[in-house]
């Protein structure tokens, strides 16, 4: 390879007149420059430039223009000289005849004139070129156009002339249509769909949120478009609702490892001070591409997660006094049963309300609600946040006491309870007292009981409580069956 950088070439030169090759063709050569000057070398073997070497040239260059899938004019005086086959298709002409020889402007829309002579005017040296510009020609059948042209100035005939390589744009018009299309039907869809959507660049800055993302997080289009996701007016929570550092954020994940992330759910609280919880999807736009953006999509799921929540609440808390279910309590020491040290649940105690079925039998059912309510709101001011109070059944309640012992606090504490619950009740204009039986069990390291045989002993040492004062508690292990009042 020539040092230095090549510049120019030019083309080939006409050697006989029996070629049915245009006479504007030259002798290739090469321009190049180096720290000697400029220099040309002619473009072949070493031997000497004869008539067959240039005729072979000629050909190989009259076939690359008359095989070109561009149209290639030549035009001198405003009058078109030369034109390839691709030009008769371009202008869909019947024949070459309909183009040699008429005026050049009758091929060129108006709009394109002017700016096609000030392209000409400013070609002065032989094989100096145009940028390649955009223009409209008007076709034979009456139809237009859109190319892309490059003139050459160049010699036709030893006289100057200009070489035009006309590209056609319509495939490009097509394709760029097509695209528009293809756009507006997803801006189209997309601004209508309620799932929310945005675009993030490779800084981190949104570049476009559909209509639903911005009723989700509350703000105009304004306020988000050019925003960093880490810059947000927005809090970010997860999923335990704690604040979200945004290296946590789902896009950012999907921008440093180009995974893609689904159903990740984080909360937003809003500048109107609204929480939305949210499941959230990002990709690359482009999968597999390093300066992809980001697209994030995210569906509103607050209503879905109360309802959840409300279910779950449903399934495990009786409807009538609110308090855990037997269910939710079973679990709770099943959970404490299967910790091998410092169990979190020391104390069982089953409680058992005296006579509550005359009541019913005597006053209805809705009295009797009204007393178990009421109950149950003693109960709980009565024990620590940390204890698990539950209905287990009709007028049966079994609490889960945390961290305490057997002895002075624990019996005063059954002491209190009683005595909470013995204040009368007044409920429709009846005044109503209501004694308590309780049974205690307590739990130890390593207890091998499983939960319905804790409750059964604690159901059992409540018996025991009940012939003694009601006001006094039953003690069973389930090592010994024996109690203490």
């Amino acid at each position: 390879m020539l040092c230095g950088t090549v510049i120019d070439s030019i083309a080939l030169r006409s050697v006989t007149a029996t070629l049915p090759i245009p006479e504007w063709c030259r002798a290739p050569a090469t321009y190049f420059n180096d720290d000697q000057g400029v220099h040309e070398v002619e473009v072949g073997n070493d031997r000497a430039n004869t008539p067959t070497d240039a005729e072979q040239l000629a050909q190989r260059y009259r076939s690359l223009v008359e095989f070109s899938p561009d149209g290639v004019v030549v035009h001198e005086r405003g009058s078109v000289v030369y034109a390839n086959p691709a030009t008769v298709r371009l202008l869909r002409a019947t024949s070459v005849d309909d183009i040699v020889g008429q005026p050049l402007t009758r091929f060129v829309e108006p709009a394109s004139v002017g700016p096609m002579l000030e392209r000409i005017r400013r070609l002065t040296i032989a094989g100096t070129a145009s940028e390649p510009a955009e223009m409209t020609l008007r076709r034979c059948d009456g139809g237009s156009v859109d190319v892309e042209t490059v003139s050459v100035l160049t010699r036709w005939h030893d006289r100057l002339a200009y070489q035009v390589v006309l590209h056609d744009l319509t495939p490009q018009r097509l394709a760029e249509a097509a695209q528009r299309r293809a756009e507006q039907f997803f801006t189209t869809v997309v601004s209508q769909l309620e799932e929310g959507v945005v675009v993030i660049d490779r800084e981190g800055r949104i570049e476009s949120a559909n209509p639903a993302a911005r009723r989700i997080f509350g703000y105009d289009a304004d306020d988000l478009i050019g925003t960093r996701i880490d810059e947000l007016p927005l809090t970010l929570l997860d999923a335990n609702a704690q604040p979200m550092p945004p290296s946590w954020y789902p896009v950012a994940r999907t921008m440093a490892t180009g995974e893609t992330v689904t159903r990740f759910v984080f909360g937003v609280d809003r500048p109107d001070g609204q929480r939305r919880w949210l499941s959230c999807s990002s990709r690359l736009l482009t999968p597999g591409d390093p300066d992809s953006p980001a697209v994030s999509s995210f569906n509103d799921i607050t209503e879905f997660r109360a309802s959840r929540r409300q279910l779950e609440y449903q399934a495990t808390h009786d409807p009538l006094t609110g308090l855990a279910n037997r269910a939710l309590v079973l679990s709770r020491l099943a959970a404490a049963l299967g910790t091998a040290e410092d169990l979190p649940v020391s104390t069982v105690l089953f409680i058992d309300l005296d006579g509550f079925k005359s009541i019913n039998d005597t006053l209805g059912h809705a009295i009797g609600d009204t007393v178990l309510q009421i109950v149950a709101q003693r109960l709980q001011r009565g024990l620590r946040a940390d204890d698990v109070v539950g209905r287990i059944g009709g007028d049966e309640f079994l609490v889960l006491l945390s961290g305490r012992t057997l002895g002075e606090d624990l019996d005063g504490l059954i002491t209190r309870l009683c005595q909470t619950m013995a204040e009368p009740i007044i409920a429709r204009g009846h005044r109503i007292q209501v004694n308590a039986s309780i049974g205690v069990t307590p739990l130890h390291p390593g207890d091998a009981r499983s939960p319905e045989q804790v409750l059964h002993d604690a159901d059992l040492a409540m018996y025991r409580a009940k012939p003694a004062n009601p006001r006094e508690s039953a003690l069973t292990r389930r090592s010994d069956s024996t109690h203490a009042s």
